[in-house]
Protein backbone atom coordinates (compact mmCIF):
# COMPACT_ATOMS: atom_id res chain seq x y z
CA UNK A 1 0.00 0.00 0.00
CA UNK A 2 1.92 3.04 -1.27
CA UNK A 3 -0.92 5.58 -1.30
CA UNK A 4 -3.33 6.34 1.52
CA UNK A 5 -1.01 5.77 4.48
CA UNK A 6 -0.38 8.07 7.41
CA UNK A 7 2.37 10.68 7.59
CA UNK A 8 1.62 11.91 4.03
CA UNK A 9 3.03 15.39 4.61
CA UNK A 10 4.20 15.47 0.99
CA UNK A 11 0.61 16.22 -0.07
CA UNK A 12 0.55 19.54 1.79
CA UNK A 13 2.84 22.54 2.10
CA UNK A 14 2.07 23.97 5.53
CA UNK A 15 1.80 21.14 8.06
CA UNK A 16 2.80 22.31 11.55
CA UNK A 17 1.21 19.57 13.67
CA UNK A 18 1.29 15.93 12.58
CA UNK A 19 -1.29 13.66 14.24
CA UNK A 20 -1.24 11.17 11.36
CA UNK A 21 1.89 9.22 12.33
CA UNK A 22 1.78 6.89 15.33
CA UNK A 23 5.50 7.33 15.97
CA UNK A 24 6.36 9.46 18.99
CA UNK A 25 7.38 12.90 17.72
CA UNK A 26 9.27 14.25 20.73
CA UNK A 27 12.45 12.15 20.50
CA UNK A 28 15.77 14.00 20.44
CA UNK A 29 17.89 12.32 17.75
CA UNK A 30 20.78 14.81 17.74
CA UNK A 31 23.17 12.40 19.50
CA UNK A 32 22.41 9.69 16.91
CA UNK A 33 22.89 12.14 14.05
CA UNK A 34 26.23 13.26 15.50
CA UNK A 35 27.37 9.66 15.90
CA UNK A 36 26.48 8.74 12.32
CA UNK A 37 28.45 11.72 11.07
CA UNK A 38 31.54 10.09 12.59
CA UNK A 39 30.83 6.75 10.84
CA UNK A 40 30.31 7.87 7.25
CA UNK A 41 33.37 5.80 6.36
CA UNK A 42 31.27 2.63 6.51
CA UNK A 43 29.56 3.50 3.22
CA UNK A 44 32.85 2.72 1.44
CA UNK A 45 32.44 -1.03 2.05
CA UNK A 46 29.70 -3.63 1.84
CA UNK A 47 27.81 -4.13 5.12
CA UNK A 48 27.47 -7.50 6.82
CA UNK A 49 25.39 -9.81 4.61
CA UNK A 50 23.00 -10.69 7.46
CA UNK A 51 23.43 -7.98 10.14
CA UNK A 52 24.84 -10.63 12.48
CA UNK A 53 26.48 -8.18 14.89
CA UNK A 54 23.19 -6.37 15.49
CA UNK A 55 21.35 -9.68 15.85
CA UNK A 56 23.79 -10.73 18.57
CA UNK A 57 23.16 -7.51 20.48
CA UNK A 58 19.38 -7.88 20.21
CA UNK A 59 19.57 -11.53 21.27
CA UNK A 60 21.58 -10.57 24.35
CA UNK A 61 19.03 -7.89 25.20
CA UNK A 62 16.14 -10.37 24.81
CA UNK A 63 17.86 -13.25 26.62
CA UNK A 64 17.68 -15.59 23.62
CA UNK A 65 20.10 -17.09 21.08
CA UNK A 66 21.28 -15.11 18.03
CA UNK A 67 19.88 -17.99 15.97
CA UNK A 68 16.43 -16.91 17.17
CA UNK A 69 16.72 -13.32 15.91
CA UNK A 70 16.64 -12.01 12.36
CA UNK A 71 17.09 -8.32 11.52
CA UNK A 72 15.07 -7.01 8.56
CA UNK A 73 14.73 -3.73 6.72
CA UNK A 74 11.75 -2.66 8.83
CA UNK A 75 8.75 -4.70 9.95
CA UNK A 76 7.13 -4.42 6.51
CA UNK A 77 10.13 -6.20 5.00
CA UNK A 78 9.54 -9.02 7.50
CA UNK A 79 5.84 -9.18 6.60
CA UNK A 80 6.53 -9.71 2.90
CA UNK A 81 9.30 -12.22 3.64
CA UNK A 82 7.03 -14.35 5.83
CA UNK A 83 4.24 -14.24 3.24
CA UNK A 84 6.75 -15.36 0.60
CA UNK A 85 8.27 -18.19 2.63
CA UNK A 86 4.92 -19.69 3.66
CA UNK A 87 3.12 -19.04 0.36
CA UNK A 88 2.49 -22.77 -0.21
CA UNK A 89 0.06 -22.72 2.74
CA UNK A 90 -2.25 -20.75 0.44
CA UNK A 91 -4.84 -19.64 3.00
CA UNK A 92 -4.51 -16.93 5.65
CA UNK A 93 -6.59 -15.18 8.25
CA UNK A 94 -6.13 -11.49 9.04
CA UNK A 95 -7.55 -10.03 12.23
CA UNK A 96 -9.30 -6.97 10.80
CA UNK A 97 -9.36 -3.99 10.86
CA UNK A 98 -5.61 -3.75 10.88
CA UNK A 99 -2.44 -2.70 9.10
CA UNK A 100 -3.01 -3.11 5.36
CA UNK A 101 0.39 -4.59 4.55
CA UNK A 102 -0.59 -8.08 5.78
CA UNK A 103 -3.41 -8.10 3.25
CA UNK A 104 -1.24 -6.65 0.49
CA UNK A 105 1.62 -9.09 1.11
CA UNK A 106 -0.73 -12.07 1.11
CA UNK A 107 -2.32 -10.88 -2.13
CA UNK A 108 1.11 -10.57 -3.79
CA UNK A 109 1.89 -14.19 -2.93
CA UNK A 110 -1.50 -15.60 -3.90
CA UNK A 111 -3.18 -16.31 -0.56
CA UNK A 112 -6.92 -16.60 -0.06
CA UNK A 113 -8.27 -15.02 3.11
CA UNK A 114 -10.48 -17.28 5.25
CA UNK A 115 -11.28 -17.74 8.93
CA UNK A 116 -9.65 -21.19 8.88
CA UNK A 117 -6.40 -19.95 7.35
CA UNK A 118 -3.23 -21.88 8.15
CA UNK A 119 -1.49 -18.55 8.76
CA UNK A 120 -3.01 -15.90 11.03
CA UNK A 121 -1.83 -12.28 11.16
CA UNK A 122 -2.35 -10.31 14.36
CA UNK A 123 -1.23 -6.75 15.04
CA UNK A 124 -0.85 -6.39 18.80
CA UNK A 125 -1.09 -3.55 19.86
CA UNK A 126 -3.36 -3.13 16.89
CA UNK A 127 -3.07 -0.40 14.30
CA UNK A 128 -5.42 1.46 13.84
CA UNK A 129 -7.58 0.73 16.88
CA UNK A 130 -5.01 0.83 19.69
CA UNK A 131 -6.49 -2.36 21.17
CA UNK A 132 -4.25 -4.91 22.88
CA UNK A 133 -5.16 -8.61 22.96
CA UNK A 134 -4.32 -10.29 26.27
CA UNK A 135 -1.48 -12.81 26.25
CA UNK A 136 -3.82 -15.69 27.11
CA UNK A 137 -6.04 -14.80 24.14
CA UNK A 138 -3.05 -14.64 21.81
CA UNK A 139 -1.93 -18.10 22.90
CA UNK A 140 -5.48 -19.41 22.43
CA UNK A 141 -5.53 -17.92 18.93
CA UNK A 142 -2.26 -19.69 18.12
CA UNK A 143 -3.89 -23.05 18.88
CA UNK A 144 -6.43 -22.45 16.09
CA UNK A 145 -3.83 -21.92 13.35
CA UNK A 146 -0.69 -23.58 12.06
CA UNK A 147 1.30 -20.34 12.34
CA UNK A 148 0.45 -17.11 14.17
CA UNK A 149 2.40 -13.99 13.18
CA UNK A 150 2.15 -11.36 15.91
CA UNK A 151 3.26 -7.90 14.86
CA UNK A 152 4.32 -6.14 18.07
CA UNK A 153 5.65 -3.03 16.37
CA UNK A 154 3.96 -0.82 18.97
CA UNK A 155 5.08 -2.83 21.98
CA UNK A 156 6.89 0.20 23.42
CA UNK A 157 3.74 2.32 23.15
CA UNK A 158 1.61 0.42 25.67
CA UNK A 159 1.81 -0.71 29.27
CA UNK A 160 -0.29 -3.82 28.63
CA UNK A 161 1.46 -7.22 29.01
CA UNK A 162 2.62 -8.76 25.72
CA UNK A 163 4.38 -11.91 24.57
CA UNK A 164 8.15 -11.80 25.03
CA UNK A 165 10.71 -13.33 22.66
CA UNK A 166 11.65 -15.96 25.26
CA UNK A 167 8.00 -17.08 25.27
CA UNK A 168 8.06 -18.19 21.63
CA UNK A 169 11.55 -19.46 20.79
CA UNK A 170 10.75 -23.01 21.94
CA UNK A 171 7.75 -23.33 19.64
CA UNK A 172 7.32 -23.27 15.85
CA UNK A 173 3.78 -21.88 15.69
CA UNK A 174 4.37 -18.22 16.69
CA UNK A 175 6.52 -15.52 15.08
CA UNK A 176 6.98 -12.12 16.72
CA UNK A 177 7.71 -8.98 14.69
CA UNK A 178 9.42 -6.00 16.29
CA UNK A 179 10.02 -2.48 15.00
CA UNK A 180 13.14 -0.49 15.82
CA UNK A 181 11.49 2.23 13.72
CA UNK A 182 8.84 2.64 16.41
CA UNK A 183 11.00 1.86 19.43
CA UNK A 184 13.57 4.53 18.62
CA UNK A 185 11.46 6.83 16.37
CA UNK A 186 13.73 6.40 13.34
CA UNK A 187 11.38 5.52 10.45
CA UNK A 188 13.87 6.58 7.79
CA UNK A 189 16.39 3.93 8.87
CA UNK A 190 14.05 0.98 8.10
CA UNK A 191 15.03 -1.39 10.90
CA UNK A 192 13.02 -4.23 12.41
CA UNK A 193 13.57 -7.77 13.56
CA UNK A 194 11.90 -11.14 13.91
CA UNK A 195 12.08 -13.39 16.96
CA UNK A 196 11.06 -17.04 16.63
CA UNK A 197 12.42 -20.53 17.06
CA UNK A 198 15.76 -21.29 15.46
CA UNK A 199 14.01 -23.61 13.01
CA UNK A 200 11.64 -20.87 11.84
CA UNK A 201 14.43 -18.29 11.60
CA UNK A 202 16.55 -20.72 9.56
CA UNK A 203 13.70 -21.22 7.11
CA UNK A 204 13.25 -17.46 6.71
CA UNK A 205 16.96 -16.87 6.19
CA UNK A 206 17.02 -19.31 3.28
CA UNK A 207 14.93 -16.91 1.18
CA UNK A 208 16.14 -13.54 2.50
CA UNK A 209 18.33 -11.39 0.28
CA UNK A 210 21.92 -10.54 1.35
CA UNK A 211 22.92 -7.01 2.35
CA UNK A 212 19.33 -6.07 3.15
CA UNK A 213 20.49 -3.73 5.94
CA UNK A 214 22.65 -0.87 4.72
CA UNK A 215 25.82 0.04 6.57
CA UNK A 216 24.57 3.27 8.15
CA UNK A 217 21.35 1.64 9.40
CA UNK A 218 23.43 -1.16 10.88
CA UNK A 219 25.67 1.32 12.69
CA UNK A 220 22.63 3.23 13.94
CA UNK A 221 20.92 0.06 15.14
CA UNK A 222 23.92 -1.07 17.17
CA UNK A 223 24.35 2.39 18.69
CA UNK A 224 20.67 2.55 19.67
CA UNK A 225 20.55 -0.92 21.20
CA UNK A 226 23.74 -0.27 23.13
CA UNK A 227 22.29 2.96 24.55
CA UNK A 228 19.19 1.08 25.70
CA UNK A 229 16.85 4.08 25.56
CA UNK A 230 13.46 3.96 23.83
CA UNK A 231 11.80 6.89 22.07
CA UNK A 232 9.30 7.73 24.82
CA UNK A 233 10.97 8.92 28.04
CA UNK A 234 7.76 8.92 30.13
CA UNK A 235 5.20 6.48 28.75
CA UNK A 236 2.86 6.86 31.75
CA UNK A 237 2.46 10.60 31.22
CA UNK A 238 2.19 10.20 27.47
CA UNK A 239 -0.65 7.69 27.75
CA UNK A 240 -2.36 9.89 30.35
CA UNK A 241 -2.25 12.73 27.82
CA UNK A 242 -3.79 10.36 25.28
CA UNK A 243 -6.76 9.83 27.59
CA UNK A 244 -7.09 13.57 28.16
CA UNK A 245 -7.23 14.11 24.40
CA UNK A 246 -9.83 11.35 24.00
CA UNK A 247 -11.97 12.93 26.71
CA UNK A 248 -11.86 16.35 25.04
CA UNK A 249 -12.79 14.89 21.66
CA UNK A 250 -15.69 12.91 23.12
CA UNK A 251 -17.09 16.17 24.49
CA UNK A 252 -17.58 17.42 20.91
CA UNK A 253 -20.99 16.67 19.40
CA UNK A 254 -20.48 14.62 16.26
CA UNK A 255 -17.13 13.07 17.30
CA UNK A 256 -16.61 9.71 18.97
CA UNK A 257 -13.10 8.81 20.13
CA UNK A 258 -12.73 5.09 20.80
CA UNK A 259 -10.90 3.50 23.70
CA UNK A 260 -7.22 2.67 23.34
CA UNK A 261 -4.29 1.14 25.21
CA UNK A 262 -1.70 3.00 23.16
CA UNK A 263 -0.88 6.56 22.05
CA UNK A 264 -3.21 6.45 19.04
CA UNK A 265 -6.91 5.76 18.57
CA UNK A 266 -9.77 5.72 16.08
CA UNK A 267 -12.44 8.42 15.88
CA UNK A 268 -15.62 8.76 13.88
CA UNK A 269 -17.25 11.93 12.62
CA UNK A 270 -20.99 11.87 12.02
CA UNK A 271 -21.70 15.03 10.01
CA UNK A 272 -19.29 14.55 7.10
CA UNK A 273 -16.37 12.37 6.04
CA UNK A 274 -12.91 11.93 7.48
CA UNK A 275 -11.43 12.98 4.13
CA UNK A 276 -13.22 16.32 4.26
CA UNK A 277 -12.16 16.91 7.86
CA UNK A 278 -8.56 15.96 6.99
CA UNK A 279 -8.34 18.42 4.11
CA UNK A 280 -9.89 21.21 6.15
CA UNK A 281 -7.49 20.71 9.08
CA UNK A 282 -4.48 20.48 6.78
CA UNK A 283 -5.30 23.45 4.56
CA UNK A 284 -6.76 25.80 7.17
CA UNK A 285 -4.81 24.92 10.33
CA UNK A 286 -1.68 23.06 9.22
CA UNK A 287 -2.86 19.98 11.16
CA UNK A 288 -2.55 16.49 9.65
CA UNK A 289 -4.72 13.54 10.71
CA UNK A 290 -5.01 10.02 9.25
CA UNK A 291 -8.05 9.31 7.08
CA UNK A 292 -8.69 5.70 8.13
CA UNK A 293 -11.38 4.88 5.58
CA UNK A 294 -9.04 2.60 3.60
CA UNK A 295 -8.59 0.15 6.47
CA UNK A 296 -10.62 -2.99 5.69
CA UNK A 297 -13.85 -2.90 7.69
CA UNK A 298 -13.82 0.82 8.45
CA UNK A 299 -15.96 3.57 6.92
CA UNK A 300 -15.50 7.01 5.32
CA UNK A 301 -16.27 8.47 8.76
CA UNK A 302 -13.23 6.92 10.48
CA UNK A 303 -10.02 8.80 11.19
CA UNK A 304 -7.02 8.05 13.39
CA UNK A 305 -4.96 10.41 15.48
CA UNK A 306 -1.84 9.98 17.59
CA UNK A 307 -1.24 12.06 20.70
CA UNK A 308 1.10 15.03 20.42
CA UNK A 309 2.04 17.70 22.96
CA UNK A 310 -0.70 19.13 25.23
CA UNK A 311 -0.67 22.44 23.34
CA UNK A 312 -0.97 20.69 19.97
CA UNK A 313 -3.74 18.44 21.28
CA UNK A 314 -5.67 21.50 22.47
CA UNK A 315 -5.19 23.10 19.05
CA UNK A 316 -6.59 20.00 17.31
CA UNK A 317 -9.70 19.97 19.50
CA UNK A 318 -10.29 23.69 18.89
CA UNK A 319 -9.92 23.27 15.13
CA UNK A 320 -12.34 20.33 14.99
CA UNK A 321 -14.89 22.27 17.04
CA UNK A 322 -14.59 25.18 14.61
CA UNK A 323 -15.02 22.87 11.61
CA UNK A 324 -18.16 21.25 13.00
CA UNK A 325 -19.67 24.60 13.96
CA UNK A 326 -19.25 25.66 10.31
CA UNK A 327 -21.13 22.55 9.19
CA UNK A 328 -24.25 23.48 11.14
Amino acid sequence: MIEGHGDDLYRYNNIKMNFSSNIYAGTDLIALEDYLCTRMDVVRSYPEPSAASLEQMIAHECGISPDEVMVTSGAVDAIYLIAQVYRNEGICRIMQPTFREYEDACRVFGYQEREDGALCWLCNPNNPTGDVMAVEEVLALAKRHRLLIVDQSYEDYTMAPLLQPADVVDRDDIILLHSMTKRYAVPGLRLGYITASGRVISRLREQYRPWAINALSLEAGKWLVQRGETAIPDLTSYLAETQRLRTMLNEIDGIEAQQTQTNFFLCTISQTTAAELKDYLALEHGILIRDASNFTGLTPQHFRIATQSPAENDALVTAIRFFLNKQQ
